[in-house]
């Protein structure tokens, strides 16, 4: 996040994350609410390089336990009245999973959990049963939030001096603790706090949980094994670049003899149809590097490799390295490692932006800022549907601050084809040396080592996942020489292959130079214009956070997450305290936003009001954000070349920051970037007046139509003008079809704006619909703050108000095969006269009136004129619509809502 607005002494400093159990403690039906089940013992498999993740534990605060920590962590200690929890979960995850509290999610429920439960030290104790010891055992694991002692059948393995930090990896060889039959291990968690810890804070995003993320958020493994462990494998890739012709593959691992006696080992590989071998002896304890070339195996040269490529840019194929190390003819371990072959570069511009080539072809980064759920529960399922959100709405990148994820999200970005831009937060611990006075602790001698080891470990661990394309070293702040060197030193020692970043913000390392990045905002509401300014936040360089701030969500998730009492508040004072926006001062209540609100929309008059009238400024404001940088992108002087949308998801039941809501609901925000995104674009400049066509395709576009046609609100036509013979280059070119005047006779203050773009055969491939004004808004540059620059007069859009009803008749059906739905819908402006229906919204619903989430809809909130129709398409799980008869509901601006059957 921004580190300047932690300059504000009122801001309250967020949480931890990272992942957890699937048992949602919300009242969401698409998720599974089950307590978590009562743990049994892990059945380890005994097969050499076998790895097996504990699947849950049973854990209580140490305030309530009186026994000895080896009674606790010895076999058949009786945990009477203990808690259920997943194999990762925080304390807050498992109570929430156990009933315990009410849905933290609604209202104020949050504020009810005692945050004294978390100040003591938690108990995870899980049991495990080895059906033979004649194979070495280790305990693999990371996500340990913020440290902790563990102990093997009842026997201290590693204090909390050893296992701190959230994503430093342990190994901790327990052989000589471990016996036939059951096992147990016990974790002593210690409280977090992200401003004295290197673990994981919440920033200003959400209302932070109470329990800090206390917990262990990833698997921890048993590992079985012979005399010699194969270690650290990995693939390092080099593509030529620009012809792709070729790749050259040198394979790693480390091999280490755990016995105490030399040992001769053979390690042997697989990628495909190549296969190498190597004998390596080891003296006791010793530990090689085992490196395969292609000056040692041709085969490890590939002539016309599989290149990986960004989603709309190729395909996304990936390759399996196999190892095994054999002693004396038996295998004493195997490692398994996938990877991509691509190339990433990212030079600086003559500007001093940073200019991502992802295999030799620019590209502008179009992006979101990740949230895990609040609770850091891992629901493979649901962050599966947000990644297919974010291709649906033509992102091509999810920058991750802090919280990386586990390997499973990754491996889902490499399947799909979404970049990921990982990399350290801002405004805790993590930048605490080198930002001042601001939020975080200043480092002692002990945390450098933590910080080092958490880099190795996350450099490891993210290196092979063609997906990754940077580490940002630095968020708000840029580390100092020091620290600098520590991660650079780790990332060199871990072969990273990929571009790293001192920092999110304009800001330079010693060795690293200048980040090429911008962090200067907006975080609250400014006008659509705001963006095409080259300056600030708008459409120049790459801006790694920024947004209009608040996302109001749709009226059904209104309901879902707060009383009626605060919805009233909602619309009827901006002044007041909003505890679902942010925990800042800042951002506490949504005054700028309903300012601008009532300013350009006139005062709502009901709750319903409100939320019309802001998606419908949500959609005009988003849209404008991503088309001024896709315009802007191929520019000769100070070209935009990165947008990253703050944020892409909320982790919780958010009103600021958010693309889609927590329920994968989605408005005016959402089809807003869809449609600005989408790969052959039409769209209005409000700096200029042009109509510009971007084209995201790889190939040119020709024998293009534009057309622009505007209107007032009632509906009467006042300027008409169509360009043929278009043509725009590919990879995110533009060109401009034509320029709208700068005054129109007879057109009224407020009025829209109708753009179509058909193609040669002349069919429609883009359309796009504003409401503008004659009075534009006006930005006090001059005042710019960090989070926002004030606006001084709003653009009149009152008179949309005016705007007479319109009837928009729906048919629909739907068709299902193998799981997946799709309901088909066409809509039709059946009014009279010659009033078009604006932000036309068709909600898939079922029998009870509620949405059906997740969906993706091939276009939605759309613009009709009348007579015109639209086919809209939704595909969605059949599952989620829990044995109902799915159902359409269509609204809009200016549309009365009906509902019609979909079966």
């Amino acid at each position: 996040m921004n580190g300047h607005r932690l300059a504000t002494a009122a801001v309250v400093l967020g949480l931890l994350g990272s992942l957890t159990t699937s048992a949602w403690a919300d009242p969401d039906p698409h998720h599974d609410h089950r307590a978590a089940p009562a743990h049994r013992p892990t059945r380890v498999a005994s097969a050499p390089g076998a790895t097996t993740a504990l699947t849950g534990y049973t854990i209580q605060s140490t305030a309530k336990v009186s026994a000895p920590a080896s009674d606790v962590s010895s076999p058949g200690y009786p945990a009477t009245g203990w808690y259920s929890a997943g194999p990762r979960s925080t304390v807050l995850a498992a109570l929430l999973a156990n009933g315990v509290y009410a849905d933290p999610f609604y209202s104020t429920n949050q504020q009810k959990i005692p945050r004294a439960d978390f100040e003591v030290p938690w108990w995870y104790r899980s049991d495990f049963t080895v059906a033979d010891t004649s194979e070495r055992t280790y305990l693999d694991f990371s996500g340990v939030i913020s440290a902790a002692d563990v102990y093997v059948n009842g026997k201290q393995v590693a204090t909390t001096t050893d296992v701190t930090g959230a994503y430093t990896d342990h190994e901790l060889d327990v052989t000589s603790l471990v016996r036939s039959g059951a096992n147990t291990v016990a974790f002593r968690i210690q409280p977090n706090d992200p401003n004295k810890n290197l673990t994981m804070g919440w920033i200003d995003w959400l209302q932070p949980p109470p329990d800090e993320n206390m917990g262990i958020v990833r698997d921890v493994l048993v590992r079985r094994g012979g005399p010699v462990a194969l270690r650290d494998a990995h693939v390092v890739t080099k593509l030529d670049v620009p012809s792709l012709a070729s790749a050259d593959l040198t394979v790693k691992a480390q091999a280490r003899n755990d016995s105490g006696t030399p040992a001769t080992t053979t390690v042997s590989g697989s990628i495909g149809t190549t296969t190498f071998e190597k004998n390596v002896t080891l003296a006791a304890h010793e530990t090689k590097t085992v490196t395969f070339t292609p000056s040692d195996v041709s085969g490890l040269h590939l002539a016309a490799p599989k290149v990986w490529w960004p989603a709309g840019m190729g395909g996304q194929p990936l390759y399996d390295l196999k190892l095994s190390a054999s002693v004396s003819g038996s295998v004493s371990d195997t490692a398994h490692q996938t990877f991509g072959i691509r190339d990433v570069q990212a030079p600086l511009n003559s500007d001093g932006a940073r200019q991502y080539r992802i295999n030799g072809r620019k590209l502008l980064i179009k992006g979101g800022g990740w949230s895990p759920d609040e609770f850091l529960r891992w629901d493979r399922s649901y962050v599966e549907d947000r990644l297919k959100y974010a291709l649906d709405l033509g992102l091509n990148t999810i920058r991750l601050e802090g919280h990386l994820e586990p390997d499973e999200f990754f491996d889902l970005a490499d399947r799909y084809g979404i970049l990921t831009l990982p990399g350290w937060e801002c405004c805790d611990k993590w930048e605490g040396q080198v930002n001042g006075s601001e939020t975080g602790d200043k480092w002692t001698a002990a945390d450098y080592p933590v910080a080092k080891a958490s880099m190795a470990a996350e450099a490891a661990r993210l290196r092979d996942h063609p997906s990754v394309i940077s580490f940002l070293i630095g968020s708000d702040f840029a580390p100092d020489a020091t620290i600098e060197k520590n991660y650079l030193d780790a990332l060199k020692a871990a072969d990273w292959p990929t571009p790293v970043v001192a920092a999110a913000s304009d800001n330079s390392s010693p060795q690293l130079g200048s980040s090429g990045m911008k962090m200067t905002g907006p975080y609250d509401w400014i006008p659509p214009n705001y963006w095409y300014a080259k300056r600030e936040g708008g459409a120049t360089g790459f801006n790694s956070e920024t947004s209009a701030g608040p996302d109001i969500p749709t009226f059904d998730t209104l309901r879902r997450m707060m009383t009626p009492a605060e919805l009233d508040t909602l619309w009827k004072n901006p002044d007041a305290k909003q505890y679902h926006r942010s925990p800042s001062s800042t951002f506490g209540t949504l005054k700028l936003y309903d300012d601008a609100l009532n300013g350009r929309y006139g005062a709502p008059t009901s709750l319903a009001d409100y939320v019309r009238k802001a998606q419908l400024a949500q959609y005009e404001n988003v849209r404008a954000q991503f088309e001024a940088y896709e315009r802007n992108a191929t520019d000769s002087s100070k070209p935009s070349t990165g947008v990253v949308y703050w944020m892409f998801n909320s982790g919780w039941t958010s009103l600021h920051w958010q693309l889609m809501d927590r329920y994968l609901d989605q408005g005016g925000a959402y089809f807003g970037a869809k449609k600005a995104n989408e790969p052959l674009h039409v769209q209005y400049s409000y700096d200029d007046r042009s109509v510009a066509v971007v084209n995201n395709r790889h190939s040119a576009a020709s024998g293009l139509t534009a057309r622009a046609t505007l209107f007032n609100p009632d509906g009467t036509q006042k300027y008409d003008k169509t360009v043929t013979g278009v043509k725009v280059s590919g990879d995110g070119a533009h060109s401009t079809a034509l320029t709208l005047p700068a005054s129109v006779t007879g057109l009224s203050t407020t009025y829209l704006a109708r753009l179509t773009l058909t193609d040669a055969s002349g069919k429609e491939v883009s359309r796009n619909v504003y409401w503008l004004s004659t009075k534009p808004d006006t930005l006090d540059w001059a005042n710019t703050d960090w989070y926002y620059t004030p606006t001084t007069s709003y653009a009149d859009l009152k008179g949309l108000s005016a705007m007479a009803q319109v009837p928009v008749s729906a048919t629909a059906s739907t068709d299902s095969s193998g799981g997946t739905a799709t309901t088909t819908v066409t809509v039709r402006n059946t009014g009279s006269g010659k009033t078009p229906s604006l932000l036309t919204d068709v909600h898939l619903v079922d029998a009870q009136g509620k949405p059906v989430l997740p969906v993706q809809w091939s276009d939605n909130e759309v613009g009709l004129w009348p007579g015109e129709t639209a086919t809209l398409t939704a595909t969605y799980r059949t599952a989620d619509l829990h044995g109902s008869v799915p159902r359409v509901r269509v609204s809009g601006w200016n549309t009365p809502e009906q509902t019609v059957p979909a079966g």
